[in-house]
């Protein structure tokens, strides 16, 4: 469940999260029966015996402006992808901000070490391959749950493999590309540890996380304006926003 920094969304009524779930077929998860003992898997020996550990000592040891830098730095790394996307999807403008933050940040930023482009006001365009696929059409396909990954789809399964396997291969070595996600998902899931009591007050963690997941990728697609059939009351930004 730790995929990169994304945008906040409005999503879930909670009121209807605290009610006893009704197990029906949904469409959208054709490999539940897989999927069930995945996420198990994932939650209660990934999750409790390594990365939330990793995580705990992480924010131990880490103070809060190391943390922000490897945050920065990890973000300007993902920045031509971002700007390839981004044009990708017909936004020049877009591109053409990341294109600048990763030329700002790379040599004023130290490398991107600080968010210099920010303070230019240069903002973060959060595009990834996955969203491409969906602004050129394509469907989400079966939902799927990752072991060591989390949450996906078949569309953002081949998002993920381009953004972050394929293209970062063109500039890092491998054992460079894993260290860097390994530092994302060490940082998202640290940034989550306020917000994980939300899932697991949740009478069905599985279904609570699979519909948090579908809002918040609506919510990237549509670029923050995504189409409401009923108004939504607010959900908490944070855990949307470190999924």
């Amino acid at each position: 469940m730790y995929k990169k920094l994304v945008g906040a969304t409005l999503a879930l009524i909670l009121s209807g999260c605290a009610q006893v779930p009704v197990e029906k077929q949904d469409a959208r998860d054709p490999l539940q029966s897989l999927n069930r003992p995945l996420y198990d898997f994932n939650m209660d020996v990934l999750d409790a015996y390594i990365l939330r550990p990793a995580a705990k000592g992480y924010i131990a040891i880490t103070p809060a402006p190391v943390r922000s830098s490897l945050v920065n730095f990890t973000t300007n790394l993902a920045a031509p992808t971002d700007a390839v996307n981004a044009a990708l999807q017909a936004k020049p403008g877009d591109a053409g901000v990341n294109v600048a933050r990763f030329l700002v940040n790379t040599t004023v930023g130290i490398f991107g070490l600080f968010d210099v482009a920010k303070t230019l006001g240069l903002e973060h365009k959060d595009e990834d391959f996955g969203q491409t696929l969906g602004v050129w059409g394509v469907g989400d396909g079966a939902y799927l749950m990752i072991p060591g990954y989390g949450p996906s789809t078949a569309r953002n399964l081949t998002g993920d493999v381009v953004d972050n396997v394929v293209l970062p291969e063109i500039a890092l070595s491998t054992p460079q590309t894993i260290l860097v996600f390994a530092l994302r998902a060490v940082e998202a899931r640290a940034s989550l540890m306020s917000q994980e009591k939300l899932l697991n007050e949740s009478l069905d963690p599985y279904i609570f996380l699979k519909d948090v997941y579908f809002q918040r990728q609506l919510y990237e697609l549509h670029d923050g304006n995504p189409p409401v059939e009923e108004e939504p009351e607010e959900f908490d930004e944070d855990f949307l926003e470190n999924l």
